[in-house]
């Protein structure tokens, strides 16, 4: 039913217009209504006044007969005005009844649509997008990951580092030491001459000689060899 009702958008705009007709329609019951309730009032009204004018003193009899009569014709009028308005109250419940029915077919209809919006998008991009190309996409990344990783490691490692052996490194530190040593022990101890200084005389106190460049690089090389 909902499909027939509102399957294509001309008819989804067919429904809203009937919707807004069923609004009008009411607005003028309500408009009837509130007339008639109207009138039976100025019924009721009427028959007070001709009730009050019966009950006066001094009056003939025909002519009271006369007032009842008026003020009866009164309350029947303003009976079938209170079945029109029973009847427009009705009606009322009738296109009230149908302005529900018609908003909840557009509703569920919208709804159903929008699902099924949603759904073929969803189609479509498990189309697009194959669960194989996804695991195929991943093996990738974690293999072009791993290559990075090596390549990086490869690159931080200390060029020539596995070429040195340490322990032969710290050996032959030693024997260097030990030779430098030995040497030292075998040069002969020699003792600079006393002049000869006058008792009237101080001593004459000469300056440090001062290094030349190659005693310079010299201490420079033995401080190397010693670290």
């Amino acid at each position: 039913m909902f499909n027939r009702l509102f399957g294509k958008p001309k008819q989804q705009t067919n429904a809203l217009t009937t919707l807004d007709k069923l609004n009008e329609t009411l607005e003028m019951l309500e408009k009837k209504e509130n007339v008639l309730l109207k009138k039976a009032a100025a019924e009721v009204e009427k028959a007070k006044e001709f009730t009050r004018a019966k009950n006066k003193r001094g009056l003939f009899c025909c002519l009271q007969v006369t007032l009842s009569a008026a003020a009866i014709q009164c309350l029947k009028r303003k009976r079938l005005y209170e079945q029109q308005v029973e009847q427009l109250g009705n009606f009322q419940l009738r296109i009230h009844d149908q302005m529900i029915m018609l908003e909840g077919a557009k509703a569920t209809t919208e709804t159903v649509g929008a699902l099924r919006t949603g759904a073929a998008a969803m189609k479509a991009m498990q189309k697009a997008t194959n669960i194989d190309d996804v695991d195929k996409t991943m093996d990738e990344i974690n293999e072009q990951t791993e290559n990075m990783k090596q390549i990086q490691e490869a690159l931080s490692a200390p060029i020539g580092a596995a070429d040195f052996d340490e322990d032969e490194l710290e050996a032959e530190l030693e024997e260097l030491e030990g030779a430098e040593l030995e040497e030292q022990l075998l040069q002969p101890a020699t003792a600079a001459p006393v002049p000869d200084i006058p008792a009237n005389k101080q001593p004459v106190r000469y300056a440090p000689k001062k290094n030349t460049a190659e005693e310079d690089e010299l201490a420079a090389l033995q401080a190397e060899m010693a670290l």
